[in-house]
């Protein structure tokens, strides 16, 4: 069993703001991992973890054919009113309501990662792919390399109690990690890089907003009022002279092929 109806709750509470305040800040990375994956005229590809649908349009922009997967029904929702006529599913990873060898390119950006049996996902990636079809996976970098990780994120992490029995984590940005993952769920990886690009927003109330949007788990346990504080007071060494906020960060991709 997967974990969408977990996922969803958190990812989606304040599927509104992510869209319209956060996903932007992420045309870059989008970018990047749609030119790796081979985003094309005619191309048949899913997004897995598709979120608001922010990397499908553009990849709808640049003439794939495009359909995608999310845990939230209300980030599915925004997606659907977004890309008319793309298939867009709720579901999970695991389990992916697609046929068989129907897409030619898949992406998964920072998706994987949260699922409950990630090669049983990567395993489902490659089985909706055709043969010579190609997997992108992208992952936040090394905790040093991300300051929203390190200097925000964290903070807001510190206000969720431990959970009973914690599985290791798993350093998903160190090399060989994901590689050896689509190897057990049959993938062949083929290439692997970095991205290093800014999340920018234009002042510390639109930071806040973003960064509550991907807090539900704090919020259910320290309230609103204090989660919005503790990002707050995070953000002076972020903030640039004209007030915006800006993290820098790096990500890690790799990409696969389905022989």
């Amino acid at each position: 069993m997967g974990t969408a109806t977990v996922q969803g709750e958190i990812w989606g509470a304040r599927a509104g703001d992510w869209a319209e305040l956060n996903e932007p800040a992420w045309t870059d990375v989008f970018e990047a991992v749609l030119a790796e994956a081979g985003a094309e005229p005619g191309k048949r590809l899913l997004d897995i973890g598709c979120g608001a649908g922010g990397a499908l349009v553009l990849a709808r922009a640049h003439g794939a054919d495009v359909a995608g997967l999310d845990a939230s029904e209300n980030f599915v929702a925004i997606a659907r009113s977004r890309l008319p006529g793309a298939r867009i599913e709720v579901g999970e990873m695991e389990e992916m309501p697609f046929e068989d060898g129907v897409f030619d390119v898949a992406t998964a950006i920072n998706s994987v990662q949260f699922s409950g049996d990630p090669v049983r996902a990567l395993g489902e990636a490659k089985r909706v792919l055709c043969r010579g079809g190609t997997l992108v996976m992208l992952v936040w970098g090394k905790r040093e390399d991300c300051e929203l990780a390190w200097g925000t994120a964290s903070a807001v992490f510190a206000l969720v109690p431990p959970a009973p029995n914690p599985r290791p984590p798993v350093p998903w940005a160190d090399a060989g990690i994901i590689e050896e993952l689509m190897r057990e769920a049959g993938l062949r990886s083929a290439a692997s890089g970095a991205v290093e690009a800014p999340l920018a927003f234009p002042d510390a109330d639109t930071a806040v907003k973003v960064v509550l949007a991907a807090s539900a788990r704090a919020i259910r346990h320290a309230g609103e009022a204090e989660v919005a504080d503790t990002i707050r007071a995070t953000l002076p060494r972020f903030t640039r002279a004209d007030g915006s906020v800006v993290w820098t960060n790096r990500f890690r991709w790799v990409k696969a092929v389905r022989d």
